[in-house]
C-alpha cells in the first residue's frame, strides 16, 4: 500500500540546496502527494531546495529571537546537536519529521557491487581500512567521508564537504591513487543529514584520481542513480555498498593494527 493511500494531506518539505527537494517532491507527487515547501534562505530558491551547510552557523543572517536561544543553549555546534534541535523545536509545534529518504528508496542502494568493476584487492584493502576510520569520525558527527591511499588516510572530511575533501586528498597525494569512503553516522537519523553522492562526486573522483568508493548500504542516496552508475563505468570507479552492521573481517578491521 502506498504512502498516499493512507494519507495524502498535510505534508511540508523544509528546503535546503542541491537536487534532494526537487527529488522528494517528484517522488511525492508519485504517491499523489502534494507538499507545501518552505525554502531556507540563503539555501534555496524561493520555490523549493535539499542540503543545508554547515557552515550557515557563521552566515551574516541573522536568526529570530527562538533560533538564537536555542544556538546559544547547545553545549556544542555540530550537525546532530543543530538539527537535532530544530527537530525538537518543530515537534515542540506540532510538526513530524519523517525519514527524508521515505519518497526516495529506488535511490537508496541494497549491499553489493553497483558498478561493472568491483574493487581490486588493493582497493578493497583501503576500502576495509577506511571504513574503520571514517566510522570513528562519524561516530564523533564530524564528517562522513575519508580518503584513502596505500591504507594511509589522506583526508577527514569536516564541514567543506565530499567533493573538497576529495580536491584537498588530490592536493597532498602527489599524483597517488585514491580510494573514497563514504559513510553514515552509528545511529544515523534518516530524518537528516543523510549521506548523498551525486554526479559531482563522480566527476570530481576521476578528476583527482580516485578510482573506488564505498558507501553504506541502505542508508546513501544517489542522486541520477543509473547515470552516476552509467558516468562510473565509463571512467572505470569501481562503486560498492556495504552492510553497516555485520561487515566482513576483511572489512571491519579499520582501524585495527594489523
Amino acid at each position: 500500500m502506498s504512502i498516499a493511500a493512507t494519507n495524502n494531506s498535510g505534508w511540508g518539505l523544509i528546503a535546503g540546496n542541491g537536487r534532494f527537494p526537487f527529488l522528494v517532491l517528484e517522488g511525492a507527487r508519485s504517491q499523489g502527494i502534494e507538499m507545501a515547501v518552505i525554502a531556507i534562505k540563503e539555501e534555496a530558491a524561493p520555490e523549493m531546495a535539499g542540503q543545508v551547510k554547515h557552515t550557515k552557523i557563521f552566515s551574516a543572517s541573522r536568526p529570530d529571537w527562538k533560533l538564537a536561544k536555542l544556538l546559544f543553549a547547545l553545549p556544542r555546534k555540530n550537525t546532530d546537536a543543530l538539527i537535532g534541535a530544530v527537530a525538537k523545536v518543530l515537534e515542540d509545534e506540532g510538526i513530524r519529521l519523517v525519514d527524508s529518504t521515505l519518497f526516495l528508496k529506488p535511490l537508496v542502494p541494497e549491499a553489493g557491487v553497483l558498478t561493472q568493476r568491483a574493487p581490486s584487492e588493493s582497493e578493497a584493502a583501503d576500502i576495509g581500512y577506511g571504513l574503520g576510520v571514517a566510522r570513528q569520525i562519524a561516530g564523533m558527527d564530524i564528517g562522513q567521508t575519508v580518503v584513502i591511499s596505500d591504507k594511509a588516510c589522506v583526508a577527514v572530511e569536516a564541514m567543506e564537504g565530499t567533493d573538497e575533501t576529495i580536491s584537498r586528498a588530490a592536493r597532498l597525494a602527489n599524483g597517488k591513487k585514491l580510494v573514497v569512503v563514504k559513510v553514515s553516522k552509528p545511529k544515523q537519523d534518516m530524518r537528516f543529514d543523510v549521506p548523498v553522492v551525486g554526479l559531482p562526486t563522480i566527476q570530481q573522483m576521476r578528476a583527482c584520481g580516485a578510482t573506488a568508493l564505498a558507501v553504506d548500504a541502505g542508508r546513501t542516496v544517489f542522486f541520477d542513480r543509473e547515470k552516476l552508475i552509467e558516468l562510473a563505468n565509463q571512467v572505470g570507479i569501481a562503486i560498492q555498498a556495504f552492510p553497516v552492521a555485520g561487515e566482513l573481517n576483511s572489512v571491519a578491521k579499520g582501524m585495527n593494527r594489523e
